[in-house]
């Protein structure tokens, strides 16, 4: 209960997991190696949040405080900007965790491993929140039955699963439903999967990003018609027109800011990787040096400026 680094919003972790690191003696000397590796974790995690979360949520929030007027293309930007601020968000967060956690010479696992490069929903839910799909599938999934039952059972358990977890972040219509369309995603693609259906790679990330996205409306939303008022913009339904770029919501700043996180979200490879947490086959990764002290303490530095001169705002996950 006293180790702050994941008290409040995770990484979710059993005491089991924890409680032989904390009794090792070991780990109660100081080591150079994991506090230089934990500190460059935390400093990724700190940009994450204040220079690229905190951005775009800037952008987010004034586009869904205005979704009755927005054009299409503003809509569409919008639900694309609070995607990319949440996972930037919340993925900051653990890593800053982790990377306390490792300074302390405590291990904490891996909560985020880039879920926006997943080729289909389950995928996904192997890749968003990690921690929670684990509390998820050990303490509702298997004691509901799990995979041990006829095949319309283990369809209801994953449904049943889904709908909890949605439960689990508030109790509203919006994130019943958000749990709903993951339950029901997910069981589609259990069944597209049982009857041999295969899709190719792109197009199967495409539609799984597609759908998330569309999904966090209900998530982002105040309430129902809210969520409705955004979905009907989106859709060209709500009489404010397809819209262009520009626009005091929507202006190159925050366009450029989009553009930035999509690249870093599809493309790149995550801080767990950069780090040499988990294997990873690319040449970016973490090396102790003057370079590596050099930029993250630009990054440190820049962050921490940017945190003092802005208004500071909470971890989104921290309302959950």
């Amino acid at each position: 209960m006293t180790f702050f680094p994941h008290l409040i919003a995770g990484p979710i972790v059993h005491h089991k997991y924890l409680m032989p690191q904390f009794a090792s003696t070991s780990n109660l000397r100081f080591r150079l190696d994991n506090f230089s590796l934990g500190l460059f974790v935390f400093s990724i995690g700190l940009v994450k949040k204040v220079l690229i979360a905190d951005n775009l949520g800037h952008w987010a929030n004034a586009g869904y405080a205005s979704e009755q007027t927005l054009t299409m293309i503003e809509s569409w930007s919008t639900s694309l900007l609070y995607s990319f601020q949440l996972y930037f968000d919340f993925s900051g967060y653990s890593d800053m965790a982790i990377g306390m956690g490792l300074m302390f010479n405590i291990s904490l696992p891996q909560n985020f491993n880039s879920p926006y490069q997943a080729k289909n929903i389950q995928d996904f839910w192997r890749r968003w929140h990690m921690t929670l799909s684990s509390w998820l599938r050990d303490y509702i999934y298997i004691p509901l039955g799990g995979k041990r039952a006829a095949l319309p059972r283990i369809y209801f358990n994953l449904f049943a699963t889904f709908l909890i977890g949605g439960i689990w972040h508030g109790a509203g219509w919006t994130f019943l439903i958000w749990g709903a369309l993951h339950g029901a995603a997910v069981v589609l693609h259990r069944c597209w999967q049982d009857i041999g259906l295969r899709l190719p790679s792109w197009l199967g990330w495409g539609l799984t990003f597609l759908f998330v996205n569309f999904a966090w409306v209900f998530f982002r939303a105040e309430d129902l018609p809210a969520a409705q008022r955004m979905l009907s913009s989106m859709s060209g339904l709500s009489g404010g027109g397809i819209g262009g770029t520009g626009s005091a919501l929507l202006p190159l700043e925050a366009l450029l800011s989009l553009g930035l996180a999509s690249l870093l979200a599809f493309l790149a490879p995550n801080s767990q990787q950069i780090a040499g947490l988990v294997p990873h086959q690319g040449r970016l990764r973490f090396r102790e040096g003057l370079i590596a002290a050099a930029l993250v303490g630009f990054a440190f530095f820049y962050a921490l400026v940017a945190q003092i001169q802005n208004t500071p705002s909470d971890f989104l996950y921290f309302n959950f």
